[in-house]
């Protein structure tokens, strides 16, 4: 199959174009907890359950349980009792 010389040019500047990708900047998850977060971590601390912290908040229980996995990745913890240590330690709780 005969193809000319500026399809031969194009079909190689595309071939380089997509076999070296330039790699977009990662987005890094903010480590700063929101102000809801913050309001939803310091009702765990009281002893509310998730159940009970959607009724007070007016918000679906899916939506406590999204911020707290969301704490829990921010703060790189794996339950809620290192979720606890680790706003302590790190002043993000308020202990009165």
């Amino acid at each position: 199959m005969y193809m000319s010389t500026a399809a031969r040019t194009t079909k190689s500047r595309t071939k380089a174009i997509v076999a070296d990708p330039i790699p977009l900047p990662r987005k890094r998850r903010p480590e700063a907890l929101t102000t809801r977060e913050q309001e939803i971590l310091e009702l765990i601390w009281t002893g509310f359950k998730n159940k009970e912290i959607a009724q007070r908040l007016k918000i679906s229980v899916k939506t406590v349980e999204a911020h707290r996995a969301n704490m829990m990745k921010k703060i790189r913890v794996s339950n809620t009792a290192q979720l606890l240590k680790a706003a302590i330690q790190g002043k993000m709780l308020k202990l009165r």
